[in-house]
């Protein structure tokens, strides 16, 4: 039995079953045993874009670019090993801006990895404790990993997903029925963690501008899967989410078209990772890499398919940006390009 199912378990013993949100909060931040904290997970469980090659960050970096306000800090969420930063910065000093960079995270072990790569980060546990100021905003694979709540209809109404202990294990039940209205859907995810930081940005870009890219696991809402989307990874496999707890990444699928209506204030737009990749220059870059090191011409085409391609990372992951109205960001609205 790991540490955390331990917690879990007095917690439930104590005071009944657990939101799925909460386990998630123990499972992956508990500040002693979560997840994320004791760990560094990327190459072992799993493997984000940026640590795939150098040209993701380096799109990206060609956005920030396009769309820098002067002052502005740059600001990333959830920055794993700081692989994105660092590569963001270095298009950045070519285009000659060096901007106060802040690294939003809560792990001991992953700030110790990003100061590795950017010395001269600055580090926040929470956006709201980034000062005041314009920002260009990152967060890739972030708000995936935030607690979720999972309600579930029944003939008698919605039901919260919950997890109980039943013959001496963790298990998954549902709650009574709960008198809310959560549409039509026969199932809903939401998350306050989510709702807040996005609450969050809107406001401080309203206030002093800049813009934002969100990268994730995703759906649009003709694509929405048929129910609750929380998954375990262990060893780059999937696992049960029950099992081990503590020792696996916790994530779910994000709703996008659900993100860009909550910044409604803002110019969004939603397209795939291929898409927004494509446009930023990836094929190009791809090319005159191969060129210049013949050498490493397969391993650049393998990265480029594996950022990419349809049945890979390019068509499950879907960029969100956010802009001031007006800008003329040339940008997919109301349907995907692939």
């Amino acid at each position: 039995m790991t540490p955390i199912e331990r917690i879990i378990r007095a917690e439930i013993a104590a005071t009944g079953p657990m939101g799925v949100d909460r386990f998630m909060a123990l499972a992956l931040g508990h500040a002693e045993h979560g997840y994320y904290i004791t760990r560094d997970p990327l190459g072992r469980d799993f493997t984000t874009a940026p640590e795939i090659h150098q040209m993701f960050g380096e799109m990206i970096g060609v956005w920030v670019a396009a769309h820098w306000v002067p002052g502005a800090r740059l600001v990333e969420l959830g920055p794993g090993r700081g692989t994105l930063a660092a590569d963001v910065l270095r298009v950045l000093a070519k285009a000659g801006l060096a901007p106060e960079t802040w690294l939003v995270e809560t792990s001991p072990a992953l700030r110790g990895e990003q100061a590795r790569r950017v010395p001269t980060a600055r580090w926040a546990a929470a956006l709201e404790e980034v000062p005041e100021g314009p920002m260009l905003l990152l967060a890739n694979e972030f708000f995936d990993a935030l607690p979720v709540k999972q309600y579930l209809r029944s003939p008698e109404g919605w039901r919260e997903r919950q997890i109980g202990l039943a013959q001496g294990r963790l298990a998954w039940g549902l709650s009574g029925a709960l008198p809310l209205d959560l549409g039509a859907a026969p199932w809903v995810e939401t998350s306050q963690a989510a709702t807040q930081i996005l609450g969050q940005l809107g406001q401080r870009l309203a206030r002093h501008g800049g813009a934002a890219l969100i990268i994730d696991y995703g759906y649009r809402a003709a694509d929405r899967p048929l129910g609750p989307t929380l998954q375990a990874l262990r060893a780059g496999a999937p696992v049960d989410p029950l099992e081990r707890a503590g020792e696996a990444d916790l994530t779910w699928l994000l709703d996008f078209d659900g993100l860009a209506a909550a910044l409604s204030g803002f110019d969004c737009a939603v397209e795939t990772q291929r898409a927004f990749l494509g446009r930023m220059g990836i094929g190009q870059r791809a090319a005159a890499l191969a060129a210049a090191t013949p050498g490493a011409a397969g391993s650049i085409a393998d990265a480029l398919e594996r950022l990419t391609g349809l049945d890979q990372m390019g068509q499950l992951f879907k960029v969100l940006t956010v802009l001031p109205r007006n800008q003329g960001e040339p940008a997919v609205r109301g349907e995907e390009r692939a």
